[in-house]
């Protein structure tokens, strides 16, 4: 007997950040046009279940951070019967959970030797030498439920499912200028991916029109006060919502914008799964290039910086974050050129 036809109740584990969990929502929406009546779970973090919580083919979430003994992750693969378990981010707690829960198609990579031990079915995939972008790359694990479709990045986006959104306080919502495009800004990264100076997202604000866009300064509590002390003096026209949101109600603001720029964030991923015009803004390092991060939308964008050598990738990538010299050869017109072609687009 074919199992995949017994497959009712799918664990996708993933629990790393924001970015990775937006590009990882495809798979449920996939599972989901395959086996319609399957109920699917998401194992991840506390702080990304609002993300997880807003897709409508996720069924249920599952907090990784209550499991501190293994022991109540096994009672509960058992109490919701689970048959099937994806481990799209590797982890050996959560392996042997699934193993020791006898769920029945217990799925990871072969390049974890534990893997070998917890895994009765182990797809042959390496992240860190393939071609493909981390969104096709865990789709590639579906195979072991007989899905060998070979999703591409234009493939992908419809199947986020991104739906179910929190309604904003009047207060949040009227800062919205419906006459304007409302295009935030997200300068910070909270030290997880090379950033754009500030005085560029500063003179990338000031070179808009006023007239004709709304600009928005985001971040989260910690970065608040860089924001507002930093950025918020040298662009009147702007408006900061730093630290005002909570994740589920940032996802519901940045559904109401327009557009969203930033460095290789969650935001960034955020907002182009949500479909709205992103610029992502990338340095030449081969393990952080756009080939395996770039967002994934209907109408994503992203730019890369150079390098002195002209090679496609920086040969020795400096260790800071803040100060990339690569990252400033993006220049605030770089950008603006492809501003303007959402414009004409709008009229």
């Amino acid at each position: 007997m074919d199992e995949t036809k017994l497959i009712k109740n799918v664990v996708i584990s993933r629990t790393d950040n924001i970015g990775d969990v937006v590009l990882t929502l495809p798979l449920a929406g996939i599972i989901k046009e395959y086996f319609p009546d399957v109920k699917i779970f998401f194992l991840g973090k506390k702080y990304t279940e609002p993300i997880i919580s807003a897709c409508k083919h996720i069924d249920q979430f599952l907090n990784w951070d209550l499991f501190n003994d293994t022991k109540n992750l096994v009672s509960e693969f058992k109490e919701n019967n689970i048959d099937t378990i994806l481990h799209v981010f590797p982890n050996r707690e959560i392996a042997k959970a699934a193993y020791t829960a006898k769920v029945r198609n217990r799925i990871g990579t072969n390049r974890r030797i534990f893997h070998w031990i917890y895994c009765n079915k182990k797809v042959n995939l390496t992240r860190k030498n393939s071609e493909l972008h981390e969104s096709q790359l865990n789709t590639v694990l579906l195979s072991s439920i007989n899905i060998y479709k070979k999703f591409t990045l234009t493939d992908l986006p419809k199947y986020y499912g991104l739906s179910k959104f929190k309604v904003l306080k009047s207060s949040a919502v009227n800062l919205i200028d419906s006459s304007k495009f409302n295009l935030i800004l997200h300068p910070k990264s909270k030290g997880s991916a090379r950033e754009w100076a500030k005085k560029n997202f500063i003179d990338l604000a000031n070179s808009l029109s006023g007239k004709e866009y709304q600009i928005f300064f985001s971040g989260s509590k910690e970065e608040q006060a860089f924001i507002e002390n930093e950025i918020m003096p040298y662009c009147n026209a702007s408006k900061s919502i730093a630290g005002k949101f909570d994740l589920t109600e940032f996802i519901s603001f940045v559904n109401l914008c327009d557009g969203l720029i930033a460095n290789s964030t969650g935001p960034l991923h955020i907002a182009s799964a949500l479909g709205k015009k992103t610029i992502g803004l990338y340095p030449p390092i081969k393990s952080m290039a756009p080939k395996r991060w770039a967002p994934v939308g209907i109408n994503a964008n992203f730019i890369v910086g150079k390098n002195s050598n002209n090679n496609e990738y920086c040969q020795n990538p400096c260790l800071v974050t803040q100060s990339c010299d690569c990252m400033n050869t993006i220049l605030p017109n770089n950008v603006i050129d492809i501003i303007s072609t959402w414009r004409k687009n709008l009229e």
